[in-house]
């Protein structure tokens, strides 16, 4: 005999209404988080840039139907597209994701809360148009970088201690659902309908993780978030136009998102909202790799020049062995044929193989090309790598979050080289003084791959200073970035 479930209409689920109120009423204060939300989007704007070299990700850009045209739509930074909103976001977020180049959130969850800049700025610019059309204002930068902020915060706390990994789904549910919050507070949603906005986002179904692993992996982890965050800009729309949502989406009994997908399990909160994520968020510098592979990278380079110093090279290496952390060994610890460059810049192997042997990691060393090296593949069998507990308790140490990764390199003569650790990569809060500056050389060099020695000139004047880019109009500062 069934269960008798009531009809009655439930309240908003606990974490729906946290979200919300966060978005709508959180004032941002911290001079860290608006700094550091700027040279976020700077290096997440160049890590779009970078992709624009790339035919497999250009393939996917543009329009839906070829030729289209948008009045006051959004443009693409690096192309001369102008979107609808849900189309733009997609562009944008596939192009900042595609070389795996932006920035890192490291917990139960892993992700690159970047990501949601896709929404939010598709959604800003052609806000922005619109209104300009209208006789109105243009949005400024400055509600960019808080949208941004608000966006790392939710997909980051919401990581903290909820590992969707764990249950089969990809991590960019956390977008779709952090930017859907923004887009919808930048879209003027009212606080019901943002409740029913961000219950949309859950009610969705999920992608899954089967295009980040072996034997699956893909290039669709590439466009998977520009498929979140353009996703959300959608939802955010139709929950727009008086859209009824579902306040019970998580906690419905058989029904729900935590019986359905979390195994029953009830979303955990290490923290309120704030901005502690963005103030703490991890930048890829030096490498586009993985990120738990990023402080063996460096290792590795620095083992290079040693063995250079020696008379040596990666033929005289016997074995390496990698003292990492358990969520590298779960995520890139691989063996056996690498089909793609997704497959290669998810192997710790083929990220380590690579510097040993050249000295350097670039995008570049993750295609067909370079890979066709046989002494890559010669290499990569002879690296293993074993967990080391501490390495892993500092992983999610809240005081710590290191990403350490020790390396030991044994010669076929029989020398062993002293074990190379290295705790924090370069991208990490304990080294944004070294960082940043890197950050800033980065995103020059970005630049230059697309745009003329006078459009340079233009962005670095009016991008590089933080009060002039925060008073900017978004609808004059993605006319710089246009071609």
């Amino acid at each position: 005999m069934s269960a008798i479930l009531t009809n009655e209409r439930p309240q908003p689920d606990q974490v729906l209404v946290a979200i919300v109120d966060y978005v709508l009423n959180y004032k941002i204060e911290s001079k860290r988080a608006w700094h550091t939300a700027f040279y976020c989007f700077l290096d997440t704007i160049g890590c779009g840039l970078e992709a624009l070299t790339y035919p497999a990700c250009t393939k996917l850009l543009g329009p839906i139907v070829p030729g289209t045209i948008v009045p006051n739509g959004a443009k693409v930074p690096g192309t001369n597209y102008q979107l609808d909103p849900v189309q733009a976001a997609f562009n944008i977020g596939a192009i900042v994701r595609w070389l795996d180049f932006n920035d890192t959130w490291l917990a139960a969850e892993w992700g690159h809360p970047s990501d949601n800049l896709g929404g939010i700025l598709a959604t800003a610019d052609w806000l922005s148009r619109t209104e300009i059309a209208q006789g109105r204002k243009s949005l400024k930068a400055k509600a960019v970088l808080e949208a941004m902020i608000m966006a790392h915060e939710i997909q980051g706390v919401l990581a903290l201690e909820n590992s969707f990994n764990r249950v089969g789904l990809d991590h960019v549910i956390l977008v779709k659902v952090a930017s859907t919050a923004v887009v919808g507070k930048l879209l003027g949603l009212n606080r019901e309908e943002l409740l029913n906005a961000v219950s949309l986002a859950f009610v969705d179904g999920q992608a899954l993780r089967t295009y980040r692993h072996a034997p699956n992996t893909g290039s669709r982890k590439s466009w998977a978030a520009g498929d979140a965050t353009s996703r959300a800009v959608r939802l955010a729309l139709i929950a727009k136009t008086g859209e009824m949502g579902y306040p019970s989406v998580l906690t419905a009994p058989v029904w729900g998102f935590y019986d359905v997908l979390f195994k029953g399990n009830v979303f955990k909160f290490q923290r309120e909202y704030g901005t502690y994520v963005m103030e703490n968020i991890l930048f890829k510098i030096s490498f586009p790799a993985e990120f738990h592979a990023q402080t063996a990278v460096e290792a590795a380079i620095q083992l290079q020049q040693q063995l250079r110093n020696f008379g040596k090279d990666s033929a005289d290496i016997a074995r390496v062995t990698i003292r990492t952390h358990e969520a590298a060994i779960r995520i890139i610890d691989k063996k056996g044929p690498l089909h793609n460059p997704a497959d290669r810049d998810h192997c710790i192997q083929y990220m380590v193989a690579v510097p040993l042997i050249f000295g350097r990691l670039t995008a570049e060393d993750y295609e067909d090309q370079v890979a066709a090296d046989p002494r890559i593949d010669d290499l990569r069998n002879r690296i293993f790598c074993v967990e080391d507990s501490q390495f892993t308790r500092d992983y999610h140490n809240p005081q710590k979050r290191a990403i350490s990764n020790a390396l030991t390199v044994e010669l076929k003569d029989g020398t062993v080289l002293p074990e190379l650790i290295v705790e924090y990569p370069i991208g990490h809060p304990r080294r944004r003084e070294e960082g940043i500056p890197k950050l800033i050389e980065k995103y020059k060099i970005n630049l230059a791959r697309v745009f003329s020695e006078k459009q340079q000139r233009q962005l670095l004047e009016v991008t590089l200073d933080y009060d002039t880019f925060i008073d900017l109009d978004v609808s004059e500062l993605m006319n710089l970035y246009a071609r």
